[in-house]
């Protein structure tokens, strides 16, 4: 298996986290496996690239890194996914870090809109969505 197969299993398993959460109604945990899924396969592009992925959880780190850049038109909502990583995990994170408090539902499907656009174009596609729901 390709390094880059390594980082795309990963992030498939944190975006099947992510839909469990979706059904479950644990925004936060859809959200941070959104991020993190992204994370992962944009470490698998940048492997694939030649680029040795930087240790690091911020999108916006990543990005830039990239060459070609398969995701600079949704660069910006890639990158808004960065503001779960932290809030979603520790219950002291910084005060207003989410100016609405935790993520809700509509957070959680915009991240995983956006999870399913990055898949889709690393050729690392999610399962379809079934009955209208993420």
């Amino acid at each position: 298996m390709s390094e880059r197969e390594h980082w795309i299993q990963f992030a498939r398993e944190d975006f099947a986290m992510a839909e469990l959460a979706r059904q479950a109604g644990i925004f936060n945990q859809v959200c941070f496996h959104a991020q993190q899924c992204a994370e992962k396969v944009v470490k698998g592009v940048l492997s694939e690239q030649g680029v040795l992925p930087p240790r690091t959880h911020r999108l916006s780190d990543l990005l830039p890194l990239l060459q070609p850049n398969p995701f600079s038109d949704i660069a910006l909502d890639l990158q808004l996914l960065d503001r779960f990583y932290i809030p979603t995990r520790y219950p002291d994170a910084l005060p207003g870090t989410l100016a609405e408090g935790m993520p809700n539902e509509a957070d959680a499907d915009e991240a995983l809109m956006v999870v399913r656009q990055v898949m889709q174009r690393s050729n690392s596609s999610p399962p379809a969505e079934t009955n209208g729901e993420s």
